[in-house]
């Protein structure tokens, strides 16, 4: 049986890869490092031809912009600060990693690494429909008093469906592997993601998991990992959402299950929360600094 280049695996596609970073695709992606600078806040608005900026009462920003880490300008005392406030938390990978950890291992696959994760890859074929969403990862290195970015670590980033499935797991989708992904972050420790804006399912907030390895080499299997979290998504923008066509479910058990009640999120999600901007129109961007 011949095999196919996706069946090769990872270490298949890093010669690549690393072709492709010295022809210049870190130049290209660190368009990204200055994303988000004062960004400033709007009423909010379902409206979906409305702009929303939005960041939560009472949650110090977790997403570049403003005076933080991820600003426009160069990184100083007081976005030190606000990084130095802590690690992003520890948090489960959830019963649909793909990581190896519970069942199948994505990671190990050719095509993994991919900044749209909107389509499945390798045999499949599967397109995962929904508001078009952006998602904007730094991840810094809390080294002591040093904090610097973490350029050359890898993200692997996944989630729900529209209808809050999980690709690989979800009897419906169990066939696809769409909504996962892997990115190296830049010489500005970002990375980027085009995807589409998860459900609420039933006993969770909406929200988005991730995965931090040191280097695209390590992101083979969940062993290798140095953090897993979580991002949490603002509660206005999820309503401007989950009022549209495909997302009616979303809005009850979004209801069902409020912040201070999610398994997650309820001991604090002030480091976890993304800032969002955008409408239902123009797509949104969610960006959320990860520092470990």
């Amino acid at each position: 049986m011949s095999h196919h280049e996706h069946d090769l695996g990872l270490s298949h596609d890093l010669p690549k890869i690393v072709e492709r970073n010295r022809l210049g695709r870190r130049g290209m992606l660190s368009i990204f490092g200055g994303v988000g600078a004062a960004a400033a806040l709007a009423a909010c608005s379902s409206d979906s031809g409305t702009t929303i900026s939005s960041t939560p009462e009472g949650a110090p920003p977790g997403g570049p912009g403003g005076g933080g880490p991820g600003g426009g300008g160069p990184m100083g005392a007081e976005s030190d600060v606000e990084v130095a406030e802590g690690e992003i938390p520890e948090e489960t990978a959830g019963p649909y990693p793909g990581d190896g950890s519970n069942g199948p291992n994505v990671l190990s696959e050719s095509g993994i690494v991919r900044s749209d994760i909107t389509t499945s890859f390798g045999d499949a074929s599967g397109v995962a429909e929904g508001v078009p969403t952006t998602v904007r990862l730094k991840v810094y290195d809390l080294n002591g008093d040093d904090i610097t970015v973490l350029s050359g670590a890898a993200v692997y980033l996944w989630h729900c469906d529209r209808n809050g499935d999980y690709s690989m797991y979800s009897e419906a989708i169990a066939d696809e592997n769409y909504l996962r992904g892997v990115q190296e972050t830049d010489a500005d420790g970002m990375v980027e993601f085009t995807t589409i804006f998860p459900a609420a399912y039933s006993g969770r907030w909406p929200h988005m998991h991730f995965e931090v390895y040191e280097t695209l080499a390590d992101a083979t299997t969940y062993t290798n990992k140095l953090r897993t979290s979580q991002l949490a998504i603002p509660e206005d923008v999820c309503d401007a959402v989950f009022a549209t066509e495909g997302y009616e479910q979303s809005v009850t058990n979004m209801e069902q299950t409020p912040l201070e009640s999610d398994g997650i999120f309820s001991d604090g999600y002030s480091l976890q929360m993304a800032k969002a901007t955008g409408s239902v129109a123009e797509g949104y961007t969610l960006t959320l600094n990860v520092p470990i």
